[in-house]
């Protein structure tokens, strides 16, 4: 079987997302499901599904950046799309800046990708509330908003003409030319949230009667189950300080979480992992009446220290699909050759990847950026030194202190631990049938100072 080389090296690329709704991407997907604790999609799809009905649903997601989230959300947009739902997925990380969010950008940016989804399929609304809200923002902000089809005009909606010769309006240039400025100027976007905020409550109304609720029974008139909204990325917010002194994801999710949950549709938010360790972790649930669904690493060993060998085998698939999609999966392992000189040099890389996916892609995109396969365990280890020797120049003695601690205990107590153990990727976290465990990322683990630990226990 001869291994093309160049479809490899772009299926490696780290940076990629699968995306189930296109057959080759599907070609790549392997099913961690088995080994991370449950299978999180299906509950997310299950619970949407079973209340298809006038009952909208809110849901949480989480997990460690480059775990896999986004491939699962596409997997999860795919399903419910194949059961008759229209989906809207989008990375809110394209409309908002993650380093200065607030309540009403993502509202709007909800708005705006909701109704744009809607456009192309020739499904059309009048928001005639929108239409003078965005009026009024405009002529606050003296900002031009776009036309269709026409010049810019200061403080006029975006509008088209309908069959009657009636003017009728697009939602989405309309927010889209007032969002974009404020995303690029601080100043513009602290004037604009000043506008917006005392008029949230009338924004989600013009939001749930204006658009979400004749967007519903439009699309059921077509015969579709109704509509979902996946925000992804939301899980990259900076845990930078409000003005009221709260990080800015206790402040969305959880002082203002009960606004995120009032939209009449089903909507999957994805969120960061530290709210998980937050002291208003039971705020946050009761916000939105359910716990967040957390995407575990895929376990390359026991909490015993033992090789766990279905987690192993399931990440060598991953591997080898990416060198071989259109070969069946029980014949991936006779093809190890084609792209290690070893057998031990492709455990080595799972291994040492922890189950982290993104990490496991890392290593090996950058093999390939070296040498041609076979990927010979020399190039490997010279990957893995790097990696390992930049992550011990960012880790202080306090720090690998911190991770002593959270180590003996096998948990991670408070948001102070994980910022500092789990968002800086020095710790990973696993489920298994006891529920979930910690264990040091393995690039780490090869450091002199975690090995005299060890030594001295």
């Amino acid at each position: 079987m001869n291994l093309d080389l160049p479809r490899f090296f772009k299926a490696c690329n780290p940076s990629k997302t699968l995306d189930m709704t296109n057959e080759e991407d599907r070609k790549y997907y392997i099913d961690f499901s088995s080994v991370r604790g449950g299978n999180i999609i299906r509950e997310l799809g299950r619970t949407i599904s079973l209340l298809s009905g006038d009952d909208p649903t809110c849901q949480l997601f989480t997990g460690h950046i480059g775990c896999g989230k986004s491939t699962e959300l596409f997997r999860l947009k795919n399903e419910l799309q194949q059961q008759g739902f229209h989906v809207v997925y989008f990375e809110s990380s394209q409309d908002l800046d993650m380093a200065d969010v607030d309540i009403t950008e993502i509202l709007l940016s909800i708005a705006r990708q909701v109704s744009e989804s809607l456009e192309k399929i020739d499904i059309s609304v009048q928001p005639r509330g929108f239409k003078n809200l965005l009026q009024e923002a405009a002529q606050f902000l003296q900002t031009p908003i776009e036309l269709k089809g026409e010049a810019a005009i200061p403080g006029v909606g975006t509008f088209s003409a309908t069959s009657e010769g009636e003017v009728g309006f697009s939602l989405p240039g309309g927010i889209g030319s007032i969002t974009a400025r404020a995303r690029h100027s601080p100043k513009i976007r602290h004037q604009l949230r000043q506008y917006l905020e005392p008029r949230t409550n009338n924004i989600l109304e013009a939001i749930n009667s204006e658009l979400l609720d004749p967007a519903n029974a439009l699309l059921k008139g077509q015969g579709k189950k109704g509509l979902v909204v996946i925000v992804d990325n939301l899980d990259r917010v900076d845990s930078s300080p409000k003005p009221s002194g709260r990080t800015q994801p206790e402040y969305l999710f959880v002082d203002r979480g009960e606004q995120l949950r009032r939209l009449n549709c089903h909507v999957v938010y994805t969120i960061p992992l530290s709210l998980i360790f937050s002291n208003d972790f039971g705020r946050l649930t009761s916000r939105f009446g359910v716990k967040p669904k957390v995407l575990p690493m895929v376990p390359v060993q026991s909490r015993e220290g033992q090789d766990f060998q279905k987690g192993m085998n399931l990440l060598r698939h991953m591997v080898l699909a990416r060198a071989f999609p259109e070969i069946a999966p029980e014949r991936h392992l006779e093809l190890i050759d084609e792209v290690f000189d070893s057998r031990d040099t492709l455990d080595r890389l799972c291994r040492v990847s922890g189950g982290h996916p993104r990490n496991l892609l890392g290593f090996l995109y950058s093999c390939l950026q070296q040498q041609d396969p076979p990927i010979s365990r020399m190039c490997l280890e010279n990957v893995i030194k790097e990696h390992r020797d930049d992550l011990i120049a960012a880790i202080s003695d306090d720090e690998w202190a911190l991770l002593f601690e959270a180590l003996e205990n096998r948990s991670v107590q408070g948001d102070e631990h994980y910022q500092i153990l789990l968002r800086s990727m020095f710790l990973f976290e696993y489920r298994d049938p006891e529920g979930r465990w910690y264990w040091i990322n393995p690039a780490l683990a090869e450091a002199p100072k975690f090995k005299n630990w060890q030594m001295s226990r």
